[in-house]
This record gives structure tokens, C-alpha cells and sequence, in this order.
């Protein structure tokens, strides 16, 4: 008689849009994968609440930026913390999934960040460049964002935004980790393609700067993104630090990549899920 498995909702929005990115692609081979070791099924982020207490796990993935039905996830979580709710990644996030201020932490500790400031009374804190990048606190997908020139920065509104420098940096790079496990790195050559990534190799630096961040956010579990730019000077510098729902490039890497990568998720879930009959 075969062993009962473990049963996981898969939360994704299989129709979201993503400019350069396909993650209805990404979900539909992750799940077809997990499916080797649970029982899976796949639910819109509208519907966890009403679903997730007959699973063992929740699983978040490409459900798209949570500002689109944030009324939704703010349920979510509060359901979830109240029911005991085993969820991956787990919600004690300090990054993305907690907003944007994370930025402002780092900036204030001094560590490799881009410098962020959201007072106006705070711009001198920042490099004189001729634009900078303004955008909103609880963003997403580059949405609100804006550039704005120097003379126009005491013009602006501060409620709920943030202010940079606009850094003409060489290339962008992510660094992928899952449970603290760096997995692969991508970067982008062209700085205007940020979705048109080839493969990278980070060298043992890049690996420390990259460490830095996701032990910085001291989770548990759960698979984090660490997005940087390379400064002219050839500094690494922190963009954004994804640990909400970070899309993946799957389909960029090679098969023994991929594979090292579904295994090292697969065992990462069977410890969550060992913490609940454990």
C-alpha cells in the first residue's frame, strides 16, 4: 500500500504578467517537479485562506507582487500566524516581504546598498548625481518608479517613497540561495535588458557580499534573491533583496543546474515539513 505524502498548496497566479518573464512556465515545471515527492495542488493568492488548512504546507511562489491584492495577503498572513500554518517561505521576512524600509536599515548600518533616504531634510546623505530613482516604499516590479532630476527632488512629495541615486552601473546580478544554500548566479550583460540573463560565476567575494544579505535576514527557510549592481568602480551594490515570491530563470539554466535545484528545494520542504510531525 503506498505511503501517504505530504500535501502542499502551491500559490501562484499562473495568468500574471511579468514584462521579460513567463512565470506561469516556471510554476507549471516546479510543480510537475514537487509532484515526485507531495501531493501538490496549485491555488490563486485570493484563495489560500479559504484552502490552506487541508495542507500539510504552503507554498509560496510567482503570485505575482502582493500590492494587487494585498487586503488578501494581509488575511493570509494574519490566518496563517493564528492557525500555526507552516508556510515556505516563512513570513518573518525582513526584506521585500516586509516592504521597502529594509533599504533604509541597511543604508543607516553602512553596508554595500545602494544609498536610500525618505526625508527630504536626509538628501545630503546621498551622492550629488544628476538624476535619482524615486519610488514607492511598498513597490514592486519596478511599479511608480521614476526618475527625477536633481533640482527637482524638493519638489517631491516623501509620503510613502524612496529616494536614490541613479547609479550608472556595469551590469546587474542575482544570486540565488535556498535555505541559506547559494544555488546559481544570472546576470544581465546589457543594463537596459534586465530580464535577458545569461549565466554567472561569482567569484568568492561576490559570494561574501551576497551571504551578507540573506544571513542578514536570518530566515529559516526559504528561497531568497539577491539582486545587485556592479558600480563603476567595481563594487557590488545592493539593488533589492527578494524573499517573498522571487522569480527563479528556470528555464535559463542547464539541466544539471535545474535538477541540483528542485533537489535542494524538495529537501528544504521535508525539513519544514519533518518540524510538524517532529
Amino acid at each position: 500500500m503506498p505511503t501517504a505524502q505530504h500535501r502542499v498548496l502551491f500559490v501562484t497566479d499562473l495568468a500574471y504578467q511579468a514584462g521579460g518573464r513567463r512565470y506561469c512556465d516556471e510554476d507549471i515545471f516546479l510543480t510537475s517537479r514537487l509532484r515526485e515527492d507531495f501531493d501538490v495542488a496549485l491555488c490563486h493568492p485570493l484563495d489560500t485562506v479559504t484552502l490552506m488548512d487541508a495542507f500539510d504546507l504552503v507554498v509560496v511562489r510567482n503570485s505575482g507582487p502582493v500590492l494587487h491584492h494585498q487586503e488578501a495577503y494581509d488575511a493570509f498572513r494574519a490566518a496563517a500566524a493564528e492557525r500555526g500554518t507552516l508556510v515556505y517561505n516563512q513570513l518573518t521576512g525582513r526584506a521585500d516581504m516586509a516592504g521597502k524600509q529594509y533599504l533604509l536599515d541597511l543604508t543607516a548600518q553602512g553596508l554595500p546598498v545602494i544609498p536610500t533616504v525618505d526625508r527630504l531634510r536626509d538628501l545630503g546623505r546621498l551622492p550629488e548625481v544628476d538624476e535619482y530613482v524615486v519610488k514607492p516604499k511598498a513597490g514592486a516590479d519596478s511599479i511608480g518608479l521614476r526618475f527625477v532630476p536633481r533640482d527637482r527632488l524638493a519638489d517631491l512629495s516623501y509620503d510613502g517613497v524612496l529616494v536614490q541615486p541613479r547609479v550608472p552601473f556595469r551590469y546587474e546580478v542575482s544570486f540565488y540561495f535556498v535555505d541559506g544554500s547559494f544555488q546559481y548566479a544570472l546576470y544581465a550583460p546589457r543594463p537596459d535588458r534586465r530580464w535577458e540573463l545569461e549565466r554567472y560565476e561569482p567569484t568568492p567575494a561576490d559570494l561574501e557580499f551576497a551571504r551578507l544579505f540573506v544571513e542578514w535576514n536570518t530566515l529559516d527557510h526559504g528561497i531568497q534573491r539577491v539582486d545587485a549592481c556592479r558600480a563603476p568602480d567595481g563594487e557590488l551594490l545592493l539593488v533589492e533583496l527578494e524573499d517573498l515570491n522571487p522569480y527563479l530563470s528556470l528555464g535559463l539554466l542547464d539541466d544539471r543546474t535545474r535538477d541540483a535545484f528542485v533537489a535542494d528545494l524538495k529537501t528544504a520542504l521535508h525539513r519544514v515539513l519533518a518540524t510538524k510531525t517532529g
